[in-house]
């Protein structure tokens, strides 16, 4: 035979035998392994204790006594107004003196005791030596005053003593009350030389007119 011709049929054998059997040639086919199978154990539940039902006392009930509550009392004034008002006696008429147990207010009209208590008091125009002034703060013009554009002035006499200090201050005539505190407040930080009388000092009753202007006070 042609040797050609043997080994084209050896060839066509060899692929038929392949086609039949894939895994000729490759040796041995690859063993599959089964997956593991899953083994459920199941475990025993401890028995479930029984519900202990609670057992509720019943509470017994306590006999409430009767108890009475404590009277109220009324509030009732025991003391009427009148206990507090001591009645006004009326003067006497002319000619009757007042009764020994009436009570009698005196009354003192402004200045009264101006001066009083200080001895080797001189008016200032009989002097040998007048007081000189060495300070004199002008006073404060009150808010009010100066808001409503009111002016005014106040004449107040006061007392120097032999230190030159102002030791007593009264009013004795204003245009309006509300400039006579700050007046007066004004003189008694006056300082002064005192006034001589016999070459000596002496306490000086004096006087000044202290002016409220509207202009001074801007």
């Amino acid at each position: 035979m042609n040797k050609d011709l043997i080994i084209g049929l050896v060839v066509s054998l060899a692929i038929h035998v392949l086609a039949l059997n894939p895994f000729a040639g490759k040796g041995k086919p690859p063993v599959r392994i089964a997956p593991p199978k899953e083994v459920l154990i199941q475990m025993e539940m401890p028995p479930l204790e029984e519900d202990k039902e609670d057992k509720v006392e019943e509470l017994q009930e306590e006999q409430v006594q009767n108890q009475l509550a404590p009277p109220s009392l009324v509030d009732i004034p025991s003391v009427t107004v009148t206990q507090f008002t001591q009645p006004l006696q009326p003067p006497p008429p002319p000619g009757m003196t007042p009764s020994q147990g009436a009570i009698t207010i005196p009354v003192t009209p402004p200045g009264a005791s101006f001066g009083k208590g200080i001895k080797d008091l001189f008016d200032i125009n009989n002097l040998d030596q007048r007081p000189v002034a060495r300070v004199q703060p002008g006073p404060q013009y009150p808010y009010e005053m100066s808001r409503a554009g009111i002016s005014g002035e106040v004449a107040v006499e006061f007392i120097i003593n032999t230190n030159g200090d102002v030791v007593d201050t009264r009013v004795v005539r204003s245009t309006h009350r509300e400039f006579e505190i700050p007046a007066m407040q004004a003189v008694q930080k006056w300082k002064f030389k005192p006034g001589r009388k016999g070459g000596r000092p002496v306490n000086v009753r004096a006087a000044q007119l202290i002016e409220f202007n509207l202009e001074d006070s801007k």
